[in-house]
């Protein structure tokens, strides 16, 4: 049966549709959220379309998906960021029930949806200013073995590992549910906050095959597919405001030492060119030229 539940925040005023799909049997439990960035809509399209197709008999367990964590940067058509107070959902979790707007609603999607289940997934997309190279992220944990097979099973291209000593995405629903013990990724498709029918389609196949690998529903699983892995990232960021060109693309190879880009002030000057600290990938970059004092430039993929 797929029912369609709400979950309501009354200390924020704030309602959170979301559907719940109880199998034929009792099985593991899959939650899968998208909408944490509320303008990355690639992924909170793969959510709808999934659950639109999806027959509740071929279901084992149960399956919780919320197309949209971030309710009031979806209907703000916002980038990153929750609007009431401009923080980002995605370096908050497990949240504060005392705490910011942001940290109150990562606190009770956290206990309503990340705590209790068996797996989790959480979808991305490359926001309105951002190209991206589909990649999975999972965290050094104890259950890092199962999260590593989900996203191997996801398929999509690279595969990055953070340290726990280094996380370079903290708070993220990934590393506070593998803190909690629970198998976890985020899988990222998509860029430029644009419904690209691929990337669609990426996310779907994706999720429908990481769904019949840990036996939550009916199917053969595709056999393994190659996938780059990286052993974490940096990610670049400029100290002035300016003006930044890429010099390379998502999913190019680059050396130590490669131009990955510049940044110019408003005349035109170039005062920094961006290198790479070591051999690696760029799996997103900004593709905006307008960039902040401390804005992000791209994430380099250690190769």
């Amino acid at each position: 049966m797929i029912s369609r539940r709400t979950l309501e925040i009354p200390q924020l005023d704030l309602a959170i549709p979301y559907f719940d799909v109880q199998g034929r049997e009792d099985g593991p439990r899959l939650t899968v959220l998208s909408g944490v960035h509320g303008a990355e809509y690639a992924s909170i399209a793969a959510v709808r379309e999934f659950v639109r197709g999806l027959d509740a008999s071929a279901v084992k367990g149960r399956i919780v998906l919320v197309p949209v964590v971030n309710v009031p940067g979806f209907w703000a058509r916002v980038p990153f960021v929750v609007p009431p107070d401009g923080e980002n959902l995605n370096r908050s979790f497990p949240g504060d029930p005392a705490g910011t707007y942001t940290r109150v609603l990562a606190h009770h999607v956290f206990e309503r949806f990340v705590l209790g289940s068996d797996y989790l997934v959480d979808m991305h997309a490359g926001d309105v200013p951002e190209a991206l190279e589909p990649f999975t992220i999972f965290e050094e944990s104890p259950v890092e073995a199962a999260s590593l097979e989900l996203a191997t099973a996801f398929g999509l291209g690279h595969i990055v590992r953070q340290a726990a000593a280094a996380r370079t995405v903290a708070g993220s629903t990934c590393a506070a549910a593998a803190d909690a013990g629970i198998p976890a990724i985020i899988a990222e498709s998509g860029q430029n906050g644009l419904l690209d029918r691929a990337a669609i389609d990426r996310h779907l196949a994706g999720l429908t095959n990481l769904a019949r690998s840990i036996g939550v529903l009916d199917g053969e699983p595709w056999p393994l597919r190659g996938a780059r892995r990286h052993e974490g990232w940096h990610w670049l960021r400029t100290e002035r405001a300016g003006w930044w060109e890429p010099a390379v693309s998502v999913g190019e190879s680059v050396p130590a030492g490669g131009l990955l880009g510049t940044v110019a002030d408003v005349w035109g000057e170039v005062f920094a060119e961006v290198r790479a600290p070591e051999a690696g990938t760029p799996l997103f970059l900004t593709s905006s030229p307008a960039v902040s004092a401390d804005g992000l430039l791209l994430g380099l993929a250690r190769d």
